[in-house]
């Protein structure tokens, strides 16, 4: 059976339609072992959630030292993000992922037996590089792997794992809460169930295939066709074998590939608007709920108790944002505007949270008005942003410069995230809820400018028509 008409390449080869089979079957699995990867970031991100109130008090954290065990794993991230991206691009991507899952493991022990935080904090950092590097490793290895076709979907599917990381890890904390939550160190079995996904990873990823893209970079040609028949019918694999061939034979030539190539103006552009909507993305607020939902219920109004149940709610409605933009939208609607649209319906709802949090008195109905407005935000954020953006910044970049690309934009990412998460609960207790929110109404309007102006459309064409298209100065 088809799967859609013949893909055009601007580079002169047609490339036939896909065809179900083995091959088919073959890259969805690939897709999952990759993708838990993503499962560890959003485990590990969203754990903190539940594991942050038993650990201050056995550890004795002040509002200063919660900041730092917070803030210390998204540094890391940064850094991970930034070098990550660099040796995805020396070894490949392959080889990557499965360091990553060592680094997953070793970080995960160090924090289930960190005696204080001398231990936890460097623990912490290190379990943040893996994530930061799965995040940039990740969503490149299913874009390079999928076809044009699908690319949106396979390639979202990485944010799905990673809400679904975040979700999983909210209702395991409240599980083990409730079990065992009268023991000592209850926070520490909140943080140890992360090394089975990091073993899974490890062994999946020893028999999956390499990056063809990656292998043909290296000049591995026939290795990259070998790959290239695992996950395609025979005549799609052997067309896009010989596009791939021609544009990386004129990249050698152009010599990309690193800091040099800012000096280049459209890869310049590029790195700006990647750098751009990877900050804005953060900016958003959407991990401050993550890692701050529970206390932020507490704030609007809600009980202890209660705040810690209606927190489950905002991992839910990110899973389901997240499925109904993978299978229903992201290959449906063109990249730019999805993005674009997702920017005005968050910044509509920050709104609208900072007016209920100024006008609407202290009490349940307060309290279930931001929570209402607050699965709302997420919704659209997951279905109109998240996945898009990961895509988005997986498509935009050349080949040569896709880890550098994704490295730099990453760490801008992970950057504002980690800032953000540190004056999170800062400005909540000066300003309270309509002082945060009201700001993130005005960065996303900023937001919003620059990517109109800036954001090209990166769906429905091959990574070698796209790379094409901005080389000869066509961002549309």
């Amino acid at each position: 059976m088809s799967h859609g008409a013949p893909a055009n390449s601007s580079s002169g080869i047609t490339l036939p339609p896909l065809q179900a089979g083995a091959h088919q079957r073959r890259l969805d699995l690939i897709a999952v072992i990759a993708t838990f990867g993503g499962l560890l970031f959003g485990y590990d991100t969203g754990v903190i959630n539940g594991a942050l109130e038993p650990m201050k008090a056995e550890l004795g954290l002040t509002s200063v030292t919660e900041g730092l065990v917070t803030a210390t794993l998204l540094v890391g991230a940064a850094v991970g993000a930034l070098i990550g991206g660099r040796v995805n691009d020396t070894i490949g991507r392959k080889k990557a992922l499965t360091i990553v899952a060592v680094i997953f493991f070793v970080g995960t022990i160090g924090c289930v037996f960190a005696p204080g935080l001398t231990v936890l904090l460097p623990a912490r950092f290190v379990l943040g590089f893996a994530v930061g590097a799965a995040s940039v490793t990740v969503p490149v290895y299913l874009a390079e792997l999928a076809p044009t076709e699908r690319r949106g979907a396979l390639s979202g599917r990485n944010e799905l794992a990673i809400v679904v990381g975040q979700m999983l890890a909210f209702i395991i904390n409240a599980i083990i809460a409730n079990l065992w939550g009268h023991h000592d160190g209850v926070w520490r079995y909140m943080l140890a169930v992360c090394a089975i996904p990091a073993v899974i990873l490890f062994v999946g990823m020893l028999r999956m295939p390499e990056s063809p893209r990656w292998l043909i970079s290296q000049g591995r040609y026939a290795e990259a066709l070998e790959v290239l028949l695992q996950v395609r019918n025979e005549d799609r694999a052997r067309a896009e074998i010989a596009e791939v061939e021609q544009l990386a034979q004129e990249e050698a030539l152009a010599q990309s590939g690193g800091w040099a190539d800012l000096a280049t103006p459209w890869i310049r552009r590029l790195v700006i608007t990647g750098c751009g909507i990877a900050a804005a993305q953060q900016l958003t607020g959407i991990n401050s709920i993550m890692y701050y939902g529970t206390e932020l219920l507490r704030e609007a109004g809600f009980s202890s108790n209660a705040a810690i149940i209606a927190n489950i709610a905002n991992g839910v409605l990110a899973v389901v944002g997240t499925a109904l933009c993978l299978f229903f939208v992201i290959d449906r609607v063109p990249r730019r505007k999805l993005i674009l649209f997702g920017f005005c319906a968050t910044t509509t709802i920050h709104l609208l949270i900072t007016v209920a949090a100024t006008i609407l008195p202290a009490g349940l109905t307060r309290a279930y008005v931001i929570l209402f407005l607050s699965v709302t935000f997420v919704f659209f954020m997951q279905t109109c942003l998240n996945a898009p953006v990961w895509v988005a910044l997986s498509e935009m970049f050349p080949l040569r410069l896709r880890g550098f690309g994704m490295g730099i934009s990453v760490l801008c990412m992970w950057l504002t995230n980690a800032a953000l998460t540190f004056l999170f609960p800062v400005i909540v207790g000066i300003f309270g809820l309509q002082g945060i929110f009201g700001l993130f109404v005005v960065v996303g309007l900023i937001a919003l400018t620059f990517l109109w102006k800036m954001l090209p459309n990166t769906s429905g064409r091959s990574l070698e028509q796209l790379e094409e298209s901005f080389m000869a100065g066509d961002f549309r």
